[in-house]
């Protein structure tokens, strides 16, 4: 027992001598063992970023469309192209436009105020192929902007496969 209090002691002074020494060199090697994070030139009161202004585009954007005129399609109506833009279809847009394109697919069903448009009608395929790459790029109404998901050539098959659509007699 004798032996574990003079062990104990050593220890603790031991512990002390080392504590002392830390507190007094911390000037000298500048051990970062405490954070003085109020003393930082970052802390404090700062700006808030600035939000990015609602459908902006990059400045290095593909599909910067000057004085707001639609764009023409540089994009040939080839089976290529056309095959392109039903397999987008499938993937981004039959979920609300239906397997007929007429704005009865299965989500589309759901909205309550605005159904989707049908692809057939004579509205949608009166709009110029511009017209369309826009609503398609920044969305309309319920239907979201798909400039992010798409690029500007896949949005341009989509264009092409809308067009290919027929219009139903009146």
């Amino acid at each position: 027992m004798r032996l574990f209090k003079q062990l104990l002691i050593v220890f603790i002074a031991l512990a002390l001598l080392a504590g002392a020494l830390m507190v007094f060199s911390y000037d000298i090697i500048k051990i970062q063992w405490v954070g003085f994070m109020g003393l930082q030139p970052s802390f404090g009161n700062m700006e808030e970023p600035l939000p990015v202004p609602a459908r902006s585009i990059p400045v290095d954007g593909p599909a910067y469309i000057p004085g707001g005129i639609a764009p023409e399609n540089p994009v040939p109506a080839d089976a290529v192209s056309l095959a392109r833009g039903a397999a987008l279809y499938a993937i981004h847009c039959q979920m609300c436009h239906g397997v007929d394109h007429d704005g009865r697919g299965p989500v589309g069903n759901l909205f309550q105020t605005t159904r989707p448009a049908d692809l057939n009608s004579v509205l949608v395929q009166s709009l110029s192929d511009g017209g369309i790459f826009l609503v398609i790029s920044n969305g309309f109404n319920l239907m979201p902007a798909l400039n992010e998901n798409l690029t500007v050539r896949e949005r341009w098959d989509l264009v092409n496969f809308v067009r290919s659509l027929t219009v139903p007699a009146p």
